[in-house]
């Protein structure tokens, strides 16, 4: 196999926070773009318009180095994997046409449809009248989607139909074409795994469950991710291979089978439901905040998978060995997230915090300035708990929340609670 000796990791929150600790855990070298303050210690970072895809190409060409690992969706859908590998690099993250699973629903239904995967009854709406037809089809609760990428907010699931409808408006107005899609709620638990495939080969990851409303018990708005936990000891035996057999390995197939291999990080998004497995969503990308659980339980190195996966030499690389571990992942959202997050707060305590046995604090909005550590972003910090349990670790997560503080912050209580 391969001797990686340089990567450059594209990003800059605490998706991309954990992947590096994971990369270095592993002994590669790695230099980050643009980065976060956090990362100071361990990376070179570089600035970087991340949609730029030219760019990354660029400072990958530049830096001489082996691998590029790109974390947002934006670049990806925008084809800066494609203009990595146009300079003989190898770069982990599907090209802009695959990308597409994430970039447009209407599209990831088609492959869906294709592939036989078992997913969500929807309509994609071109105007108001068909989205006032299909919200009448399925009735309440509504579940209504930006066709396109949305930051992780473009989803509404509401009791009350002049919010779906109002919802969906914007999703039109804002593309100008096809761009919303209706579907059928999906009741149940839902589930997140990861896989890194080659477009041949593919090899999962620890599931994990996310919390995706703002406040406890689900209350408030859809947000980008406001905690997540892993392993889930509810989870029915086998999971993780059914899943692969009848959603990840379909997908991955008939991708390659259309002419469009996905090679890279696919992220299903999946409900258990009464009538089910059922496909919630997919993204290109590591998603952000189960990242962070899943690789705190990760014992063996990543960057051989993510090198084999650029290359397509996937099959010849060793499974990942996981700790029996749990983690927790909460997540601290600065004042008035998501709508209009509040930014300039200065927060303290994270070096203490971060300090504690079996606790990292990951950042994601920060910045410094005149020395002092401020809130840059609607999620500004990820906190990470392990421990022999759920119990244990979500222990540790909320004792180094309370090191913590930033004015008017918000952080839910229940991240994986009563889940053991």
């Amino acid at each position: 196999m391969f001797n990686i000796v340089k990567i450059l990791l594209v990003g800059s929150g605490a998706r991309e926070h954990a992947l590096l600790r994971a990369l270095i855990a592993g002994g590669d070298e790695v230099v980050v773009a643009p980065g976060n303050v956090g990362m100071n210690e361990a990376a070179a970072r570089f600035p970087l318009n991340v949609s730029d895809g030219q760019a990354i190409a660029d400072l990958a060409e530049t830096e001489s180095v082996d691998l590029v690992v790109i974390g947002p969706e934006l670049p990806l859908v925008n084809g800066a994997a494609d203009a990595v590998r146009a300079r003989g690099i190898a770069c982990f993250g599907p090209s802009a046409e695959a990308a597409l699973l994430e970039g447009s629903k209407a599209f990831a239904k088609q492959v869906m449809a294709a592939a036989g995967v078992p997913t969500a009854m929807a309509r994609v709406c071109t105007n108001q009248t068909e989205v006032e037809s299909a919200l009448d089809a399925f009735g309440p609760p509504f579940v209504v989607k930006d066709d396109g990428l949305a930051g992780g907010k473009g989803v509404v699931v509401t009791d009350d139909r002049r919010i779906a409808g109002e919802h969906a408006a914007v999703c039109l107005q804002r593309h100008g074409e096809a761009a919303v899609v209706i579907e059928e709620y999906l009741d149940g638990p839902e589930v997140s795994l990861f896989a890194i495939t080659d477009g041949v080969t593919v090899v999962p990851l620890q599931p994990a469950q996310d919390y995706k409303r703002l406040g406890d018990g689900d209350a408030g708005p859809n947000t980008g991710g406001m905690g997540a936990y892993s392993p889930l000891p509810w989870a029915p035996e086998g999971l993780v291979d059914d899943i692969v057999a009848r959603v990840i390995q379909p997908t991955i197939d008939r991708m390659r089978l259309d002419g469009v291999p996905f090679a890279g990080l696919l992220y299903a998004g999946l409900a258990l439901t009464s009538r089910g497995l059922r496909v919630v969503e997919f993204n290109a990308r590591f998603g952000d905040p189960e990242t962070q659980a899943v690789l705190a339980r990760l014992e063996s190195p990543l960057g051989p998978l993510l090198f084999a996966a650029a290359t397509g030499t996937l099959a010849e690389v060793a499974p990942p060995r996981w700790s029996n571990d749990a983690a927790v992942v909460v997540v601290l959202a600065a004042a008035n997230y998501p709508q209009a997050p509040r930014l300039g707060d200065e927060v303290c305590g994270v070096e203490q915090a971060d300090a504690l046995v079996d606790v990292a604090v990951l950042h994601a909005g920060t910045e410094v300035a005149d020395g002092r550590l401020l809130s840059a972003g609607g999620r500004v910090l990820t906190v990470v708990g392990c421990g022999a349990n759920l119990s244990d670790a979500r222990e540790r997560a909320y004792a180094a929340l309370d090191h913590i503080t930033l004015a008017d912050s918000q952080f839910r209580r229940d991240i994986a609670l009563n889940k053991d």
